[in-house]
């Protein structure tokens, strides 16, 4: 994958949460939105969306490391560190 922006990867981690939730309007989300609370999606559908977004970045975030992505911001910033790196 070429290389991205963080705002890329912000932009297309939106369009698969809105692929996984298409009720959810992610237009609302921002960085700071919190996961389980702010988009209520539960801990099924956030193991969804990580690993869709694995699949779609071709990377690997640690299973111990979910727990400590609670906001969306925190989720692009382990996927951008991640497709960086390739």
């Amino acid at each position: 994958m070429k290389s991205m922006t963080r705002q890329e990867v912000f932009e297309k981690t939106k369009k698969v949460i809105h692929d996984c939730f298409p009720d959810m309007d992610v237009e609302a989300l921002n960085e700071e939105s919190v996961i389980n609370t702010e988009t209520a999606i539960d801990s099924m559908g956030f193991v969804l969306v990580i690993c869709k977004l694995e699949a779609l970045f071709d990377v690997r975030i640690p299973e111990r490391q979910w727990n400590k992505l609670s906001t969306l911001g925190d989720v692009v910033d382990a996927i951008y560190k991640r497709v960086e790196k390739k």
